[in-house]
């Protein structure tokens, strides 16, 4: 059962992770590796105020506003200037966008791992002989939350009524008054802002932030949003969470004879194999 919890609190991070990639994917047709780099930006900003404000609380919600505010400078200097020269231009850019800012966190905080020294003053739970820490029931309850307010936009508001016209055709979606460039901006904002989150909580469960701290996150974003079906977002929660499950059931049943992190790349082959439209695909078609 412990098992279970925990690879239920990894998925909820992949989920984070892999959601705002997911919905930027249903509006442009690109891969954003780059938006792991908010989630090293977040575990970082937890740790420099935790150190010297003695906020981890502030440093959550200075993750959060600078992985929004990063997200907007991406979509409007970065990728809108290169949106018609295919996918591949842009995947190599968000590559090499992620590149350069690793590269700056280590000259800004250092090449070491640190540690972020939070304690949250939250008791462990006993759920009938299956030990939660705080930090684990921190981390499902927001992604809980998230999920529950990514549906609701989605289905029941004006904005996500937006996201699907764009998604659908930009072209059209212009056409009768849509205004597409904001619709792409609030996405990458909030994409950004929930991968922030994720490396916040991240960071606070390892107590451990470091330059490279998004690059297993990055690829395996790719294969979770390919597994639940490219640009559907109740797939790709799902592909996260199934992901996190066997990722634990297998290192506990089995040890490390199959490295963790290789576990979501053989459920992708298998996945491609059994159904390449993955788990959940989307059902915006792209006209």
């Amino acid at each position: 059962m412990e098992t279970t919890v925990d690879g239920l609190v990894i998925g909820s991070l992949y989920a984070l992770v892999a959601l705002g990639p997911c919905l930027v994917y249903g509006l442009l047709r690109v891969l954003d590796i780059a938006n792991a780099a908010a989630l090293t930006l977040g575990g970082y900003l937890v740790l420099v105020l935790a150190e010297r404000a003695d906020s981890p609380l502030l440093g959550v919600l200075a993750g959060l506003a600078a992985g929004a505010v990063l997200g907007w400078v991406v979509q409007r200097w970065i990728y809108r200037p290169i949106l018609d020269r295919g996918p591949i231009v842009t995947l190599v850019t968000g590559i090499g966008l992620y590149i350069v800012a690793t590269e700056l966190f280590r000259l800004v905080f250092g090449p070491s791992q640190r540690s972020a020294h939070v304690e949250l003053p939250l008791p462990d739970l006993d759920l009938g002989g299956v030990r939660l820490e705080g930090i684990d029931v921190v981390v499902l309850s927001v992604t809980v939350s998230v999920i529950g307010a990514t549906w609701y936009v989605l289905t029941r508001t004006r904005s996500g009524v937006l996201w699907q016209a764009v998604a659908q055709d930009r072209n059209v979606a212009g056409a009768v008054g849509i205004n597409g460039p904001r619709v792409i901006a609030a996405v990458f904002a909030v994409g950004y802002l929930l991968s922030a989150l994720a490396g916040a909580l991240l960071s606070v469960k390892y107590d451990a932030v470091y330059p490279t701290l998004g690059d297993i996150p990055a690829y395996k974003m790719l294969a979770i949003i390919i597994l639940g079906g490219l640009g559907s977002p109740v797939g790709t929660i799902v592909a996260a969470l199934l992901i996190g499950l066997v990722e634990s059931w297998v290192v506990a049943s089995f040890g490390f004879a199959l490295p963790r992190d290789a576990i979501a790349f053989v459920a992708l082959i298998v996945m491609l194999l059994i159904r390449p439209q993955g788990l959940i695909p989307s059902r915006v078609v792209k006209a």
